[in-house]
């Protein structure tokens, strides 16, 4: 019971804070309870994300995103029963409630299966030149940059690893040979790496036409200097939900006009905002992509992923987006790699 109640909210929170309880308990759902304990209503992680993409300001009550009706599960259901139930309505969590409605546990569908390999393969972009770095990335490839005690590129398959991933593309160019050496074909984590090489740059997306075969299943595509605490296992299950062809995910990003800004019809003043706020969504440079959109990628050619995209919207294919609240940060320039020596600890990465 103690476990569960690190997930209890009360009626009156906010969705920021359903948010941190959320990504605190690392089980992608807050309770919603009463004083007795009672179970009012559920927030997942899915229902913060779809308010993100209305615009929902994460300060409004939680009750204006939670599900009032959730889905529940008494203390004596047969697991076969509960594992049938879970698949057919698509959930992952389920609450456990008594004979008065107050929550005494939680079930979670990863526990019920176990936690699986993932069949599907992850492509790591790590054929950037590393520029903006200066001299850091002279004699060493941006990847092979230590952050903490790990390279970069080390770190984000650590993490892949964690989540049940075992098969790995890592697309190379500038000092391949190095980025090769030290990952060889991945024996030393025990998973299989394979290599794309760029023998001239191909952009963002344009390595993938290296790829030899079409995989089976949807593939995650990564630039490999970002570290993120993205779940990839519910970033594949929000694709598959939405139905898309491919999926890109987005960061909300604020800019802010350092002056009062003048709103005038013809000659009049009819308004002044001052130092307003607009906000926008960042590519975020993770991407899923559905085996048949590889074949929409131009050979030999340099490719970026905005292009891709592009294509799959002049031909009216779904293109979802999926909004990161978690930890993320692109290591591309200088005060951006001493932030994240100093955030790998903290975040957990190591």
């Amino acid at each position: 019971m103690k476990e569960v109640e690190k997930l209890f909210i009360p009626l009156n929170a906010s969705i920021l804070q359903a948010m941190e309880v959320i990504d605190r308990g690392a089980v992608q759902i807050a309770l919603v309870v009463d004083e007795e304990k009672k179970l009012l209503g559920t927030v997942t992680d899915g229902d913060v994300r779809r308010a993100i993409l209305r615009g929902v300001e994460l300060s409004a009550p939680v009750t204006t995103v939670m599900n009032r009706q959730p889905k529940t599960a008494k203390p004596d259901m047969d697991r076969e029963v509960l594992l049938t139930l879970m698949r057919y309505l698509n959930l992952r969590q389920f609450p456990v409630v008594d004979e008065n409605n107050r929550v005494i546990g939680l079930i979670l569908l990863d526990e019920l299966i176990q936690q699986q390999s993932c069949d599907n393969w992850v492509v790591l972009m790590a054929g950037g030149l590393g520029t903006r770095l200066g001299e850091l990335t002279r004699d060493c490839p941006k990847p092979l940059l230590k952050v903490g005690s790990k390279p970069i590129l080390e770190v984000i398959l650590d993490n892949f690893i964690t989540s049940g991933f075992r098969r790995f593309y890592i697309s190379v160019n500038y000092k391949a040979e190095m980025i090769r050496d030290y990952f060889g074909d991945g024996t030393r984590w025990g998973v299989e790496i394979r290599y794309l090489h760029e023998n001239k740059r191909l952009g963002t997306a344009g390595a993938l036409s290296l790829i030899p075969l079409l995989p089976d299943e949807p593939l995650i595509v990564m630039n490999g200097d970002l570290l993120t605490k993205v779940n990839f296992r519910q970033l594949i299950d929000f694709h598959t939900e939405t139905g898309a062809s491919a999926t890109m995910c987005v960061r909300e990003y604020e800019l802010q006009v350092p002056y009062g800004v003048v709103k005038v019809d013809h000659h009049r003043l009819i308004g002044i905002e001052e130092k307003p706020v607009h906000k926008f969504f960042i590519n975020g440079g993770i991407y899923i992509l559905n085996p048949e959109i590889l074949e929409l990628i131009p050979k030999d050619t340099y490719y970026d992923m905005p292009e891709l995209f592009g294509e799959l919207m002049r031909r009216n294919l779904a293109a979802s987006v999926f909004p990161i609240h978690e930890y993320w940060i692109d290591i591309g320039r200088r005060d951006d790699f001493e932030k994240a020596n100093m955030d790998v600890y903290q975040e957990g990465f190591l």
